[in-house]
């Protein structure tokens, strides 16, 4: 062993629910680990901490690399820090009953998308403009798309996503649903860009192929791959797709699939 530190104690954070459920990130040299509410930047070959940052509301989200410096969300909205000091660079107040846990995804414009949503419901999906002045301001917020703790994904011009267990698409120019269909239950997807598709596992560990296209929803194929309840994300590595549960893991070989029903 090298280094080891316990980031709980270093921070004073304790433990919440579902534990410290995050991804720690590497960036020039700094690990920067999420803890309930905190954010902390140790020297990733010495294990010093190197800075310690409070974002001011707990939260299950993973911290998110822009450039130099980590967007996080938590309990009262997003906020930025600088990953080489800890500096908090800009913050947006989205207070909410629900914790954060996706991580906000940047847009081409230098906006954000951010979340707020439960297993409840919660208050869905918003857009925030480019931050200045410390602040980053509000474009619009949208109930048509409220995804909980699966990833939502950006496409030619509109967010595709699990609004509750249902796929919804909405469009960024102002939040308004295009569509909504299809039951996954808390699934998972990912976007295949270059196809137009979505590639979607499902709860009870379906994997299937939806149209990433605003007109309609159009569910292509689904087959079962796996038997036991399905929260993992899918991922896909040299032409294979890799879908595990806490069961049981399968890896399938993209362009055999047979997605014949």
């Amino acid at each position: 062993m090298v280094w080891t530190r316990n980031a709980a104690t270093d921070t004073g954070a304790t433990i919440p629910d579902w534990g410290f459920s995050s991804s720690p990130i590497l960036i020039d040299g700094v690990l920067v680990i999420a803890l309930s509410g905190r954010l902390v930047g140790y020297d990733a070959v010495t294990g010093e901490k190197k800075w310690f940052t409070s974002t001011g509301a707990a939260s299950y989200a993973s911290p998110h690399r822009m450039g130099n410096s980590v967007a996080i969300l938590n309990g009262k909205g997003a906020t930025m820090v600088s990953s080489l000091d800890g500096k908090v660079l800009w913050k947006h107040h989205w207070p909410d009953d629900e914790m954060g846990y996706l991580q906000p995804v940047p847009l081409d414009d230098g906006g954000f998308l951010i979340t707020r949503a439960g297993a409840g419901g919660g208050s869905g999906l918003r857009r925030i403009a480019a931050p200045a002045n410390g602040r980053a301001e509000e474009r619009w917020t949208s109930r048509g798309l409220k995804p909980y703790f699966s990833d939502f994904v950006v496409h030619k011009g509109h967010a595709y996503g699990f609004d509750g267990t249902i796929l919804s698409c909405i469009d960024l120019k102002d939040g308004a649903r295009k569509w909504k269909g299809g039951r996954f239950g808390n699934g998972q997807m990912l976007l295949l860009a270059d196809q137009d598709l979505l590639l979607v596992t499902s709860e009870e560990g379906e994997v299937g192929l939806v149209s990433a296209t605003p007109d309609e929803f159009k569910e292509l194929a689904r087959i079962r791959v796996l038997d036991d309840k399905t929260w993992n994300h899918p991922a896909i590595s040299g032409g294979r797709l890799l879908v595990r549960n806490g069961v049981e893991m399968v890896a399938l070989q993209l362009g055999t699939i047979d997605f014949g029903r």
